[in-house]
């Protein structure tokens, strides 16, 4: 079903802004003339996890940034030696593509689109911009759609703009409602879709804590109190379950013909010295049969020392995650649990902050198909895993960086906001011993919507990979 409405998708609906002239000159006999929302809701889904998952703004930056993959060749971006032209891909897509592709389906009569579409379509919409300000900071939003030029939001309202459309998003959701097609995340499941909206509205809350702590606080004991629930089980996770080639995972087919990464020497260090049972999911042994250990490469390293290193001793990332049908993880129970156990750290909730972080590894294990009990009790037990709750920042810090493996924008995202691990930039990176705080805004805005880029750069801060953004207080 997946791979008919795909080619029905790709071959058919091309949202584009063109005169009338253009339109009768390359009119195609093919295309779908009145988009449905089914199919614009299918190509969302796929376009996005490709986009979250795949290699401009997962393991060419965001990965390499917060440690978990490195480069063993062509090292630039492990280097921070990247320009504006670098970070287009999550920008263009995410505007041109997935936010155009929803509004429409928001425009939408109610006898185009029923009310759970639209729900569906509000809540893929706030993730997709949660991604955008986590990367760049202030943004279009409450302009996007409206003019070719449109302002830029701050952060704050951005943030403050999506708590509130994801309550919209879950008045719009109806489990009695009218089904929905083309959902290839859950099946037309609208409880599913609930629980989602109400794991996302958690998310942007914890991003917002350090400015806003009351608003967060508010919105946390909201959705924890809603009968609709959170993400709290494998089955309800918010994943794209790939197909075989050409709709393969992004990392898998990258793989196919190139072999430019390995797994971090930072993350491989750390899972080892914690006996993780994690890292032989995480990565692979070395080629070298005289290679007996899982060996990462380091980060931020010259080509030529990356290349020392040697590609046959050094780890790939592990064959769970390059195998063609593997998932794109974009929400996890684990996540949810460790933002639990958070807002409980934070007296923001009542509950038991260290039960919540040992729920937290439990789910991750489970998630790559450890479940062993024993196993998880003793690696728990550990005094460099224990809970301590005079700086749950480490421990929920650590163990989140941990089980957001290749989800690198959350990742990084996360990493910025609890500040743990803490990172050390590698020897021959071009930021003086600084590592990235965001992504530089796309050339194209400064010449194309200068005006209101000038005044972004104003309120924020200098177009740099140094600038930190208002939710990274600390």
């Amino acid at each position: 079903m997946l791979k008919y409405i795909l080619s029905i998708v790709f071959a058919g609906v091309v949202l584009s802004a063109c005169n009338d002239e253009l339109d009768k000159i390359n009119k195609n006999p093919n295309a779908t003339e009145n988009p449905l929302p089914a199919y614009l809701l299918t190509g969302t889904l796929k376009q996005g996890a490709d986009l979250y998952w795949g290699a401009d703004n997962n393991f060419n930056s965001s990965l390499l940034f917060i440690q978990q993959w490195a480069k063993i060749q062509y090292t630039e971006p492990d280097r921070y030696d990247v320009s504006n032209t670098s970070f287009t891909s999550l920008w263009d897509t995410g505007y041109a593509t997935l936010i155009t592709n929803l509004n429409t389906i928001l425009n939408f009569s109610d006898e185009e689109a029923n009310a759970n579409y639209k729900g569906v379509a509000l809540a893929l919409r706030s993730w997709v911009f949660q991604l955008l300000t986590d990367a760049y900071g202030d943004i279009p939003y409450s302009e996007e759609g409206q003019t070719t030029t449109p302002s830029y939001d701050t952060q704050r309202d951005v943030y403050l703009g999506l708590l509130n459309d994801l309550k919209q998003a879950q008045s719009f959701l109806s489990t009695s409602g009218d089904a929905i097609e083309g959902d290839v995340v859950y099946d037309g499941d609208i409880a599913k879709w609930k629980k989602f909206v109400n794991s996302l509205r958690l998310r942007i809350a914890l991003r917002i804590a350090d400015r806003e702590p009351e608003l967060a606080k508010a919105t946390i004991e909201e959705v924890t109190a809603d009968a609709a629930g959170l993400i709290d089980s494998n089955a309800s996770i918010f994943q794209l379950t790939y197909l075989t080639s050409p709709q393969q995972n992004p990392a898998a087919a990258w793989f196919e013909t190139r072999d430019d990464y390995r797994v971090s020497k930072t993350l491989v260090d750390l899972l080892t010295e914690l006996q993780d049972p994690r890292l032989p999911v995480y990565a692979q042994l070395p080629e070298e049969e005289s290679v007996l250990q899982y060996t990462g490469a380091a980060n931020g390293l010259s080509n030529s020392d990356a290349n020392n290193q040697g590609f046959a001793k050094t780890s790939k990332p592990g064959s769970y995650f390059l195998k063609e049908e593997s998932p794109a993880v974009i929400f996890s129970v684990a996540e949810v649990k460790f933002a639990l156990a958070e807002a409980v750290a934070r007296g923001y909730i009542s509950g038991d902050a260290e039960a919540l972080y040992k729920e937290g590894i439990t789910a991750s294990f489970n998630q790559f198909g450890i479940t062993d009990a024993t196993a998880i009790s003793n690696y728990q037990a550990q005094p460099l895993i224990i809970y301590d709750a005079s700086n749950y920042r480490k421990s929920i810090g650590i163990q989140k960086w941990i089980a957001f493996y290749m989800q690198g924008l959350d990742a990084f995202a996360e990493w910025r906001r609890l500040d743990y691990p803490q990172l050390t930039a590698g020897p021959a990176t071009v930021l003086d011993g600084e590592t990235p705080y965001r992504f530089f805004y796309p050339g194209t805005e400064q010449s194309l919507n200068g005006t209101n880029y000038q005044a972004a750069v104003k309120n924020q801060g200098a177009n740099l990979l140094t600038t930190k953004l208002w939710f990274d207080a600390n």
